[in-house]
Protein backbone atom coordinates (compact mmCIF):
# COMPACT_ATOMS: atom_id res chain seq x y z
CA UNK A 1 0.00 0.00 0.00
CA UNK A 2 1.27 3.20 -0.68
CA UNK A 3 1.45 5.09 2.65
CA UNK A 4 2.04 8.88 1.04
CA UNK A 5 -1.13 8.26 -1.46
CA UNK A 6 -3.48 6.80 1.25
CA UNK A 7 -2.49 9.62 3.49
CA UNK A 8 -3.51 12.34 0.67
CA UNK A 9 -2.92 15.62 1.33
CA UNK A 10 -4.19 17.49 4.84
CA UNK A 11 -7.70 18.07 5.26
CA UNK A 12 -8.32 21.95 4.97
CA UNK A 13 -11.82 22.28 6.14
CA UNK A 14 -10.97 19.64 8.99
CA UNK A 15 -7.47 20.85 10.41
CA UNK A 16 -9.26 24.50 10.00
CA UNK A 17 -12.27 23.67 12.24
CA UNK A 18 -9.99 21.81 14.80
CA UNK A 19 -7.60 24.93 14.97
CA UNK A 20 -10.50 27.51 15.19
CA UNK A 21 -11.51 25.59 18.49
CA UNK A 22 -8.24 25.01 19.61
CA UNK A 23 -7.27 29.66 19.03
CA UNK A 24 -10.92 29.40 21.05
CA UNK A 25 -9.04 28.36 24.28
CA UNK A 26 -5.86 30.55 23.81
CA UNK A 27 -6.88 32.98 26.43
CA UNK A 28 -7.39 29.92 29.02
CA UNK A 29 -3.92 28.00 28.69
CA UNK A 30 -1.91 31.36 28.53
CA UNK A 31 1.40 30.58 30.65
CA UNK A 32 2.60 32.76 33.20
CA UNK A 33 2.25 31.63 36.55
CA UNK A 34 1.60 32.59 39.84
CA UNK A 35 -1.11 34.95 37.55
CA UNK A 36 -1.83 32.82 34.64
CA UNK A 37 -1.78 28.86 34.95
CA UNK A 38 -2.99 27.04 31.87
CA UNK A 39 -5.91 24.48 31.59
CA UNK A 40 -4.56 22.34 28.78
CA UNK A 41 -7.14 20.07 29.30
CA UNK A 42 -9.62 22.62 27.71
CA UNK A 43 -7.58 22.01 24.42
CA UNK A 44 -7.73 17.83 25.00
CA UNK A 45 -10.99 18.08 25.57
CA UNK A 46 -11.26 19.07 21.36
CA UNK A 47 -8.52 16.43 20.45
CA UNK A 48 -10.86 13.45 22.41
CA UNK A 49 -13.68 14.62 20.30
CA UNK A 50 -11.88 14.36 17.18
CA UNK A 51 -10.14 10.86 17.89
CA UNK A 52 -12.31 9.38 20.26
CA UNK A 53 -14.45 8.57 17.75
CA UNK A 54 -11.99 6.41 16.45
CA UNK A 55 -10.59 4.58 19.80
CA UNK A 56 -10.04 1.72 21.50
CA UNK A 57 -12.28 3.34 24.07
CA UNK A 58 -15.25 3.72 22.00
CA UNK A 59 -14.59 0.55 19.73
CA UNK A 60 -14.89 2.71 16.75
CA UNK A 61 -11.12 2.00 15.63
CA UNK A 62 -7.82 1.28 16.00
CA UNK A 63 -6.33 4.44 18.11
CA UNK A 64 -5.33 3.54 21.67
CA UNK A 65 -5.37 7.19 23.75
CA UNK A 66 -4.32 7.55 27.18
CA UNK A 67 -5.25 10.55 28.54
CA UNK A 68 -2.25 11.27 31.45
CA UNK A 69 -2.85 13.91 33.86
CA UNK A 70 -0.81 14.74 37.01
CA UNK A 71 -2.39 18.21 38.18
CA UNK A 72 -6.04 18.98 37.78
CA UNK A 73 -7.08 20.17 34.46
CA UNK A 74 -3.64 20.26 33.47
CA UNK A 75 -3.51 16.47 30.90
CA UNK A 76 -1.15 15.13 28.45
CA UNK A 77 -2.50 13.01 25.38
CA UNK A 78 0.19 10.11 24.39
CA UNK A 79 -1.93 8.83 21.15
CA UNK A 80 -0.85 5.49 19.42
CA UNK A 81 -1.38 3.89 15.86
CA UNK A 82 -0.46 0.37 16.15
CA UNK A 83 1.89 -1.70 13.87
CA UNK A 84 2.67 -4.72 13.01
CA UNK A 85 5.91 -4.89 13.67
CA UNK A 86 6.47 -5.20 17.50
CA UNK A 87 9.47 -2.49 18.90
CA UNK A 88 9.27 -0.68 15.42
CA UNK A 89 8.16 2.72 16.32
CA UNK A 90 8.16 6.30 15.50
CA UNK A 91 7.07 9.39 17.49
CA UNK A 92 5.78 13.16 17.11
CA UNK A 93 6.04 14.75 20.39
CA UNK A 94 6.44 17.98 21.91
CA UNK A 95 3.35 19.59 20.67
CA UNK A 96 2.46 21.72 23.51
CA UNK A 97 -1.13 23.12 24.79
CA UNK A 98 0.00 26.46 26.76
CA UNK A 99 0.79 28.86 24.72
CA UNK A 100 3.05 32.47 25.93
CA UNK A 101 0.52 35.60 27.23
CA UNK A 102 -1.13 38.21 24.50
CA UNK A 103 -2.32 41.59 25.22
CA UNK A 104 -5.44 41.70 22.98
CA UNK A 105 -4.87 45.79 22.87
CA UNK A 106 -1.32 45.27 21.51
CA UNK A 107 -2.51 42.97 18.39
CA UNK A 108 -3.98 44.19 15.38
CA UNK A 109 -7.07 41.12 15.98
CA UNK A 110 -8.20 39.03 18.66
CA UNK A 111 -5.49 36.94 19.62
CA UNK A 112 -7.76 34.62 21.09
CA UNK A 113 -10.40 33.22 18.26
CA UNK A 114 -9.43 32.29 15.04
CA UNK A 115 -9.04 35.05 12.09
CA UNK A 116 -8.15 33.76 8.24
CA UNK A 117 -6.72 36.17 5.47
CA UNK A 118 -6.00 34.69 3.03
CA UNK A 119 -3.26 31.76 3.84
CA UNK A 120 -2.97 33.23 7.07
CA UNK A 121 -4.14 31.69 10.09
CA UNK A 122 -4.35 34.03 12.77
CA UNK A 123 -4.22 34.03 16.34
CA UNK A 124 -1.94 33.13 19.58
CA UNK A 125 -0.83 29.68 19.14
CA UNK A 126 -1.32 29.73 15.61
CA UNK A 127 2.51 28.67 14.91
CA UNK A 128 3.59 27.92 18.73
CA UNK A 129 1.86 25.66 19.26
CA UNK A 130 -1.45 24.63 18.69
CA UNK A 131 -1.30 24.69 15.36
CA UNK A 132 1.18 22.03 15.35
CA UNK A 133 -1.38 19.91 18.04
CA UNK A 134 -3.85 20.16 15.29
CA UNK A 135 -1.73 18.98 12.90
CA UNK A 136 -0.45 15.77 14.56
CA UNK A 137 -4.35 15.57 15.50
CA UNK A 138 -5.62 15.27 11.73
CA UNK A 139 -2.93 13.10 11.10
CA UNK A 140 -3.94 10.65 13.70
CA UNK A 141 -7.43 11.26 12.18
CA UNK A 142 -6.51 9.80 8.65
CA UNK A 143 -4.19 6.74 9.93
CA UNK A 144 -7.54 5.46 11.96
CA UNK A 145 -9.69 6.45 9.19
CA UNK A 146 -7.93 4.90 6.35
CA UNK A 147 -6.78 2.08 8.98
CA UNK A 148 -3.45 1.92 6.85
CA UNK A 149 -1.55 -1.20 7.54
CA UNK A 150 1.76 -0.65 8.69
CA UNK A 151 4.60 -2.46 10.31
CA UNK A 152 5.98 0.73 12.61
CA UNK A 153 3.87 2.20 15.60
CA UNK A 154 3.23 5.57 15.06
CA UNK A 155 2.74 7.61 18.42
CA UNK A 156 2.16 11.41 18.98
CA UNK A 157 2.50 12.66 22.66
CA UNK A 158 0.88 15.91 23.26
CA UNK A 159 2.40 17.56 26.36
CA UNK A 160 1.21 20.40 29.02
CA UNK A 161 3.44 22.71 30.59
CA UNK A 162 5.61 23.85 27.98
CA UNK A 163 5.97 27.49 28.10
CA UNK A 164 7.25 28.10 31.95
CA UNK A 165 9.69 25.91 33.92
CA UNK A 166 8.07 27.64 37.63
CA UNK A 167 6.18 24.47 37.81
CA UNK A 168 7.30 21.25 37.40
CA UNK A 169 6.20 17.79 37.24
CA UNK A 170 2.79 18.51 34.77
CA UNK A 171 4.17 17.49 31.38
CA UNK A 172 6.89 15.79 29.31
CA UNK A 173 8.99 15.34 32.38
CA UNK A 174 6.42 13.61 34.43
CA UNK A 175 5.97 11.47 31.28
CA UNK A 176 9.63 10.34 30.96
CA UNK A 177 9.99 9.62 34.81
CA UNK A 178 6.99 7.54 35.01
CA UNK A 179 8.69 5.30 32.08
CA UNK A 180 5.22 5.97 29.84
CA UNK A 181 8.25 7.34 26.99
CA UNK A 182 10.60 4.57 26.70
CA UNK A 183 8.97 2.54 23.85
CA UNK A 184 9.53 5.45 22.07
CA UNK A 185 13.66 4.78 22.33
CA UNK A 186 13.08 2.23 19.76
CA UNK A 187 13.13 4.82 16.88
CA UNK A 188 13.68 8.14 16.04
CA UNK A 189 11.37 10.75 18.16
CA UNK A 190 10.30 13.95 15.72
CA UNK A 191 10.09 16.73 18.38
CA UNK A 192 7.55 19.42 16.45
CA UNK A 193 8.00 22.58 18.25
CA UNK A 194 10.15 24.64 15.91
CA UNK A 195 9.50 26.84 12.73
CA UNK A 196 10.50 27.62 8.99
CA UNK A 197 10.06 24.03 7.71
CA UNK A 198 13.62 23.06 8.58
CA UNK A 199 15.29 21.02 10.62
CA UNK A 200 16.54 22.41 13.73
CA UNK A 201 19.27 20.36 14.45
CA UNK A 202 21.13 22.52 17.69
CA UNK A 203 19.96 24.35 19.99
CA UNK A 204 21.40 26.72 22.86
CA UNK A 205 21.79 26.38 26.49
CA UNK A 206 20.34 28.93 28.86
CA UNK A 207 21.96 30.61 32.03
CA UNK A 208 20.07 32.93 33.54
CA UNK A 209 21.99 35.39 35.65
CA UNK A 210 21.73 38.69 38.01
CA UNK A 211 24.86 40.26 39.30
CA UNK A 212 24.00 42.35 42.34
CA UNK A 213 26.41 45.34 42.65
CA UNK A 214 27.09 47.26 45.94
CA UNK A 215 28.81 50.82 46.50
CA UNK A 216 28.34 53.23 48.59
CA UNK A 217 25.48 56.10 48.69
CA UNK A 218 25.85 59.60 48.81
CA UNK A 219 25.61 62.72 47.43
CA UNK A 220 26.57 63.70 43.53
CA UNK A 221 28.82 66.57 44.28
CA UNK A 222 30.35 64.88 47.11
CA UNK A 223 31.63 62.20 44.79
CA UNK A 224 34.90 61.44 46.63
CA UNK A 225 32.94 60.17 49.05
CA UNK A 226 30.70 57.47 47.46
CA UNK A 227 31.20 54.06 45.62
CA UNK A 228 29.29 54.28 42.62
CA UNK A 229 27.74 50.84 41.91
CA UNK A 230 26.87 51.74 38.37
CA UNK A 231 30.02 52.32 37.63
CA UNK A 232 31.47 49.25 39.11
CA UNK A 233 28.49 47.15 37.70
CA UNK A 234 29.98 48.67 34.05
CA UNK A 235 33.53 47.66 34.15
CA UNK A 236 33.13 44.80 36.01
CA UNK A 237 30.13 43.36 33.29
CA UNK A 238 32.95 44.46 31.07
CA UNK A 239 35.44 42.50 32.51
CA UNK A 240 33.30 39.36 32.86
CA UNK A 241 32.40 39.38 29.01
CA UNK A 242 36.11 39.62 27.85
CA UNK A 243 36.67 36.68 30.35
CA UNK A 244 33.48 34.73 28.94
CA UNK A 245 34.76 35.12 25.29
CA UNK A 246 38.45 34.15 25.76
CA UNK A 247 37.38 31.32 27.68
CA UNK A 248 34.72 30.29 25.59
CA UNK A 249 35.08 31.55 22.01
CA UNK A 250 33.12 30.22 18.54
CA UNK A 251 33.59 26.14 18.86
CA UNK A 252 34.98 24.34 15.01
CA UNK A 253 31.97 22.51 15.50
CA UNK A 254 29.03 25.38 15.56
CA UNK A 255 30.26 25.73 11.79
CA UNK A 256 29.11 21.88 10.89
CA UNK A 257 25.67 22.49 13.09
CA UNK A 258 25.25 26.03 10.58
CA UNK A 259 24.88 28.09 14.39
CA UNK A 260 23.58 31.61 13.60
CA UNK A 261 26.11 32.47 16.72
CA UNK A 262 28.42 31.33 19.30
CA UNK A 263 28.09 31.42 22.84
CA UNK A 264 26.95 34.64 24.45
CA UNK A 265 27.16 36.43 27.48
CA UNK A 266 25.50 39.75 27.68
CA UNK A 267 23.03 42.08 29.81
CA UNK A 268 19.10 42.40 29.06
CA UNK A 269 17.84 44.29 32.09
CA UNK A 270 19.20 46.93 34.66
CA UNK A 271 17.73 47.85 37.81
CA UNK A 272 18.21 50.19 41.15
CA UNK A 273 16.52 51.32 44.21
CA UNK A 274 15.70 54.73 42.84
CA UNK A 275 16.45 58.02 44.25
CA UNK A 276 17.25 61.26 42.77
CA UNK A 277 19.65 62.82 40.49
CA UNK A 278 21.67 64.23 42.72
CA UNK A 279 22.05 61.07 44.15
CA UNK A 280 24.63 58.20 43.67
CA UNK A 281 22.60 54.72 44.62
CA UNK A 282 23.99 52.35 47.46
CA UNK A 283 23.32 49.43 44.62
CA UNK A 284 22.28 48.68 41.90
CA UNK A 285 21.78 45.32 39.65
CA UNK A 286 22.23 44.03 36.17
CA UNK A 287 20.27 41.16 34.87
CA UNK A 288 21.13 39.04 31.88
CA UNK A 289 21.54 35.16 30.19
CA UNK A 290 23.92 33.20 28.61
CA UNK A 291 23.32 31.39 25.65
CA UNK A 292 25.52 28.70 25.47
CA UNK A 293 26.09 26.46 22.15
CA UNK A 294 25.61 22.34 23.34
CA UNK A 295 29.71 21.97 22.83
CA UNK A 296 29.95 23.77 26.22
CA UNK A 297 28.87 22.66 29.62
CA UNK A 298 26.42 24.63 31.49
CA UNK A 299 28.15 23.78 34.71
CA UNK A 300 31.66 24.66 33.86
CA UNK A 301 30.53 27.82 32.85
CA UNK A 302 28.36 28.95 36.10
CA UNK A 303 31.35 27.57 37.86
CA UNK A 304 33.60 30.16 35.73
CA UNK A 305 31.29 33.09 36.31
CA UNK A 306 31.49 32.61 39.88
CA UNK A 307 35.53 32.80 39.77
CA UNK A 308 35.22 35.57 37.75
CA UNK A 309 33.79 37.57 40.44
CA UNK A 310 35.57 36.19 43.01
CA UNK A 311 38.86 37.44 41.37
CA UNK A 312 36.91 40.90 40.89
CA UNK A 313 35.97 41.27 44.37
CA UNK A 314 39.73 40.51 45.10
CA UNK A 315 41.56 42.81 42.94
CA UNK A 316 38.50 45.25 42.92
CA UNK A 317 40.89 48.40 43.13
CA UNK A 318 42.72 47.26 39.87
CA UNK A 319 39.32 47.48 37.52
CA UNK A 320 39.20 50.64 35.22
CA UNK A 321 38.05 53.36 36.67
CA UNK A 322 36.16 56.57 34.70
CA UNK A 323 37.80 59.91 36.26
CA UNK A 324 40.04 61.60 38.27
CA UNK A 325 37.99 60.38 41.70
CA UNK A 326 36.13 57.66 40.53
CA UNK A 327 37.14 54.94 42.51
CA UNK A 328 34.99 51.41 44.05
CA UNK A 329 37.13 51.80 47.76
CA UNK A 330 36.90 53.94 50.49
CA UNK A 331 40.21 52.76 52.87
CA UNK A 332 39.77 55.40 55.09
CA UNK A 333 36.07 53.85 55.55
CA UNK A 334 37.59 50.36 55.73
CA UNK A 335 34.85 50.26 52.34
CA UNK A 336 34.98 48.51 49.26
CA UNK A 337 32.70 47.66 46.49
CA UNK A 338 31.39 44.06 45.91
CA UNK A 339 29.70 42.11 43.63
CA UNK A 340 27.55 38.93 43.92
CA UNK A 341 26.41 36.74 41.23
CA UNK A 342 23.71 34.49 41.41
CA UNK A 343 21.64 32.26 38.55
CA UNK A 344 18.15 31.44 38.36
CA UNK A 345 17.50 28.11 37.01
CA UNK A 346 19.78 26.28 33.67
CA UNK A 347 19.52 24.56 30.70
CA UNK A 348 21.60 22.57 28.11
CA UNK A 349 21.18 22.98 24.82
CA UNK A 350 21.17 20.09 22.03
CA UNK A 351 23.02 18.74 19.27
CA UNK A 352 20.81 16.62 17.12
CA UNK A 353 22.53 13.17 16.08
CA UNK A 354 23.66 13.82 12.40
CA UNK A 355 24.30 10.34 12.36
CA UNK A 356 20.71 8.92 12.86
CA UNK A 357 18.09 7.17 11.11
CA UNK A 358 16.23 10.06 11.99
CA UNK A 359 17.89 13.04 11.04
CA UNK A 360 18.40 10.96 7.08
CA UNK A 361 14.66 10.53 6.51
CA UNK A 362 13.55 14.09 8.06
CA UNK A 363 15.63 15.47 5.54
CA UNK A 364 15.19 13.62 2.56
CA UNK A 365 11.28 14.14 3.71
CA UNK A 366 11.56 18.00 3.96
CA UNK A 367 13.68 18.02 0.41
CA UNK A 368 10.70 16.10 -1.71
CA UNK A 369 7.97 18.03 -0.47
CA UNK A 370 9.26 21.44 0.64
CA UNK A 371 12.04 21.40 -2.75
CA UNK A 372 15.41 21.76 -0.79
CA UNK A 373 16.46 21.32 2.93
CA UNK A 374 18.75 23.55 5.08
CA UNK A 375 18.83 22.24 8.66
CA UNK A 376 19.67 25.07 11.11
CA UNK A 377 21.10 25.84 14.99
CA UNK A 378 20.06 28.62 17.34
CA UNK A 379 20.86 29.24 20.23
CA UNK A 380 17.34 29.63 21.32
CA UNK A 381 16.23 27.05 24.10
CA UNK A 382 14.02 23.86 23.83
CA UNK A 383 13.08 23.05 26.98
CA UNK A 384 13.28 19.18 28.02
CA UNK A 385 14.50 17.93 24.50
CA UNK A 386 18.56 17.82 26.22
CA UNK A 387 17.44 15.37 28.79
CA UNK A 388 15.14 13.42 25.94
CA UNK A 389 19.02 12.86 24.21
CA UNK A 390 20.33 12.23 27.60
CA UNK A 391 17.71 9.50 28.34
CA UNK A 392 18.98 7.45 24.91
CA UNK A 393 16.06 9.42 22.59
CA UNK A 394 17.02 9.69 19.04
CA UNK A 395 15.99 13.41 19.14
CA UNK A 396 15.33 15.61 15.85
CA UNK A 397 13.63 18.79 15.48
CA UNK A 398 11.45 20.56 12.85
CA UNK A 399 8.34 22.68 12.54
CA UNK A 400 5.72 24.36 10.13
CA UNK A 401 5.21 28.04 12.03
CA UNK A 402 6.84 30.62 10.96
CA UNK A 403 9.83 31.90 13.03
CA UNK A 404 9.37 35.67 12.48
CA UNK A 405 5.85 35.51 14.28
CA UNK A 406 7.28 33.30 17.23
CA UNK A 407 6.03 34.36 20.40
CA UNK A 408 5.11 37.44 18.53
CA UNK A 409 2.15 40.43 18.52
CA UNK A 410 0.05 38.84 15.60
CA UNK A 411 1.39 35.55 15.45
CA UNK A 412 0.28 33.84 12.45
CA UNK A 413 0.76 30.59 10.75
CA UNK A 414 0.19 29.49 7.06
CA UNK A 415 -1.83 26.68 5.79
CA UNK A 416 0.26 26.15 3.11
CA UNK A 417 2.90 25.46 5.74
CA UNK A 418 1.16 22.76 7.49
CA UNK A 419 -0.34 21.08 4.38
CA UNK A 420 3.64 21.18 3.39
CA UNK A 421 3.78 19.71 7.39
CA UNK A 422 1.48 16.71 6.71
CA UNK A 423 3.12 15.68 3.52
CA UNK A 424 6.32 15.60 5.61
CA UNK A 425 5.13 13.48 8.43
CA UNK A 426 3.49 11.60 5.80
CA UNK A 427 6.95 10.77 3.89
CA UNK A 428 8.76 10.05 7.23
CA UNK A 429 6.16 7.35 8.04
CA UNK A 430 6.41 5.86 4.34
CA UNK A 431 10.25 5.97 4.55
CA UNK A 432 10.82 4.24 8.26
CA UNK A 433 8.45 1.45 6.47
CA UNK A 434 11.13 -0.05 4.08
Amino acid sequence: MDVKKTLGDLDKESFITLLSKLIGEAKFVQNNPPDLIPQEDRVVKHVLDSLLPLSTTTGGGPLLINHVTYYPGRGNVIIEYPGTVPGKVLSFVGCHMDVVTANPEDWEFDPFSLSIDGDKLCGRGTTDCLGHVALVTELMKRLAETKLKLKSTVVVVLIANEENSAISGVGVDALVKDGLLNKLKDGPLFWIDTADKQPCIGTGGSIPWKLHVTGKLFHSGLVHKAINPLELAMEALKEIQSRFYRDFPPHEKEKVYEYATPSTMKPTQWSYPGGGINQIPGECTISGDVRLTPFYDVKDVMKKLQEYVDDINENITKLDTRGPVSKYALPDENLQGRLTISFDEASSGVACDLESCGFHVLCKATEEVVGHVKPYSITGTLPLIRELQDEGFDVQTSGYGLMSTYHAKNEYCLFSDMAQGYRVFASVISQLED
